[in-house]
């Protein structure tokens, strides 16, 4: 039964996909390099691993939505969820490069938007959990089926600046917000009403407006 082992090379964004996507380049090798292996049924589970680095104070406040004051990161800084996904990986015999395609958003809904755009540089420590069916050859030619172990992992540190690149790439000068319906409709009525011609100007206007009333 083949072991196999993972490791992440590199990741690079596409730069002319339908939604942002970012391609990890995986290696995958097995200890024993003759053993072919016609295909893999690859399913790939990526975390967030929030405690594995440092937070300059800047980031810190635009972490407070999602980990409180500071002062409580010793409770609430946890590993957390960022997505999954999965990969038929093609025939190989000892090793192979394959492209991993993780979907990613700029919808500030979502923690791990948030927690990507809190950060100005440096790294995103992540944790690849692997599962899935390897599908290989015994030594008598016939075709035999496997489960990938759940101990099976492999940690990468993200630049930060790849996520960021490819956002200001899909999303040039903005980012994407998502509201309720009954929200965008008072918002509208509220941009229709004082004809202003962007979202941005309603928006300012009423920025503007709220931080005249706290001088005030």
């Amino acid at each position: 039964m083949p072991d196999l082992n993972f490791t992440v090379d590199r990741a690079e964004p596409v730069l002319y996909s339908a939604s942002p996507l970012l391609i990890f380049k995986l290696r995958i090798e097995t200890e024993e390099e003759e053993i072919s292996i016609p295909a893999v049924a690859l399913r790939c589970q990526i975390r967030i691993e929030p405690t594995r680095r440092r937070y300059t104070p800047p980031a810190q406040e635009r972490l407070l939505d999602l980990f409180g004051e500071p002062e409580r990161w010793g409770q609430t800084l946890r590993s957390m969820l960022w997505t999954h996904t999965a990969l038929v990986v093609p025939q190989f015999t000892g090793s192979t490069v394959v492209d991993l395609p993780v979907p990613c958003t700029f919808d500030f809904n979502v923690a791990a938007t948030k927690y990507f755009y809190a950060l100005e540089d440096g790294e995103v420590p992540l944790c690849l959990l692997f599962s899935g069916t390897i599908f290989y050859v015994n030594d008598e030619g016939f075709l035999q089926v496997s489960q990938i172990s759940w101990e099976k992992e492999a940690n990468y540190r993200l630049p930060v600046q790849v996520w960021k690149e490819m956002m200001a790439h899909y999303y040039p000068n903005g980012a994407w917000l998502c509201l309720n319906q009954d929200v965008f409709d008072r918002l509208y009525q509220y941009k229709s009403h004082r004809g202003l011609p962007t979202w941005e100007q309603a928006l300012t206007t009423l920025l503007d407006a709220s931080e005249e009333k706290v001088r005030s």
